[in-house]
């Protein structure tokens, strides 16, 4: 399995930002091959971050690119910094 975490700084409406992910990213991300599954995450404090989790690399780094886009068009004054991401293969894991 593969992951991509993406963390955001600088969330103007985090309940808003969580609204739009479900409605309108979720649906993506499960259309995406390799689907496992899929976390959006409200640290706090203007923070929120992503996991998306894949059987391969591929998906995960197709999730890296649908997100970018998702965000620049449905997100941008919601989640106005670049996030930082980070993905690789997951290499412990427990269900």
């Amino acid at each position: 399995m593969y992951a991509a975490v993406r963390r955001y700084e600088g969330v103007t409406d985090a309940a808003e930002a969580a609204r739009i992910v479900q409605e309108g990213f979720v649906p993506l991300m499960r259309k995406v091959p390799g689907f496992v599954a899929y976390y959006w995450i409200d640290a706090g404090n203007g923070v929120m971050a992503s996991t998306s989790v894949f059987q391969d690399r591929a998906g995960a780094e197709q999730s890296i690119a649908t997100a970018a886009d998702f965000v620049r068009d449905n997100l941008a004054s919601l989640l106005p910094n670049p996030p930082q991401v980070i993905s690789g293969e997951v290499v412990a894991s427990s269900v």
